[in-house]
């Protein structure tokens, strides 16, 4: 049953996203391409088509019922990441699909390394 599959990828990638603020790409992306075989392209257009809808609304909730919201600064970020997802994946249609997966995981390494090794 792929179903419950999807939904516990989804309950993870969500957990994630709540705890690291990391929106669940980290963790769907190559679930979606380990797991389920898509290509490093389906997995990044899926993985948008996920975060479409305002899944996060309970969390942000409960950052916002913290103190830990700033609208302003969302509010400008997320008319910047409208526009800048739109074009990013316009531009990304090009780049074979091997070379964007590699891509995809040098980026979480020296994400991850500046996370563990700068201030």
């Amino acid at each position: 049953m792929p179903q419950l599959l999807y939904l516990l990828v989804g309950l993870v990638g969500g957990i994630f996203s709540g705890i690291f603020g990391i929106g669940g790409g980290a963790i769907m992306i190559p679930a979606l391409v380990y797991l389920f075989g898509l290509t490093q392209h389906q997995a990044q257009g899926t993985c948008l088509a996920i975060l479409l809808p305002p899944i996060g609304i309970l969390a942000v909730l409960k950052y916002y019922q913290a103190g830990h919201v700033n609208w302003v600064m969302a509010g400008f970020i997320a008319l910047g990441f409208v526009f800048g997802a739109y074009f990013g994946a316009d531009w990304i249609q090009a780049v074979p699909g091997p070379q964007l997966k590699k891509a995809f995981g040098i980026f979480l390494i020296i994400l991850g390394l500046k996370m563990i090794f700068l201030k």
